[in-house]
């Protein structure tokens, strides 16, 4: 079967920047849904699609095409006491930039902290570097009708919605995702 929209792919893939330092292993290989649902970066599903299991590429893609130029506008320092204790480098919150309410919360992590003041980056971390994918196609298969409504791949250990999430109240919650 070609890769083309609503299939799943299978694909065995190493990360590296631009002078092949190792980004990521691909351990675990990536599965997704292919054909716009924006569960991979848009240059791998067009450097993918139509190919068939077996196919291998190296591609370099560029920021402006993978996680955007770093924005040095988007590193913060926040007062200490403005955040939950206990507090580490490499943690997360999800906030708005300069209380703007009018756009999407953004993902800060913590790269500092120093005495009463602490450095938290909005930027993604793979922001400004050139990425290369070494890829390998090691399965395609037409996704199910559920998959499609859902815009992504449910996962061979089920992947659950949960009808019994509420939106959280209104207010002013901090959400924290440490690092792994």
């Amino acid at each position: 079967m070609k890769i083309a929209k609503n299939t799943v792919v299978t694909v065995n893939y190493k990360l590296t920047d631009a002078q092949d330092n190792l980004i990521e292993d691909g351990s675990q290989p990536m599965v997704y849904l292919h054909g716009g649902y924006e569960n991979t970066l848009p240059k791998i599903e067009e450097e993918l699609d139509g190919k068939d299991v077996g196919y291998s590429s190296i591609i370099q893609i560029e920021p402006e095409d993978a996680f955007g130029d770093y924005d040095a506008a988007l590193v913060k320092v926040e007062e200490r006491s403005r955040l939950p204790e206990p507090l580490e480098v490499g943690m997360q919150f999800e906030g708005m930039p300069d209380g703007d309410e009018d756009v999407e919360p953004m993902i800060f992590t913590v790269t500092d902290i120093a005495d009463d003041k602490v450095v938290l980056d909005g930027n993604h971390p793979l922001a400004g570097i050139a990425l290369r994918f070494s890829l390998s196609v090691v399965d395609v298969r037409a996704a199910s009708d559920e998959e499609i409504a859902h815009g992504h791949v449910h996962g061979a250990h089920g992947h659950h919605h949960d009808d019994d999430d509420e939106a959280g109240e209104e207010g002013d919650h901090v959400a924290i995702h440490p690092i792994h």
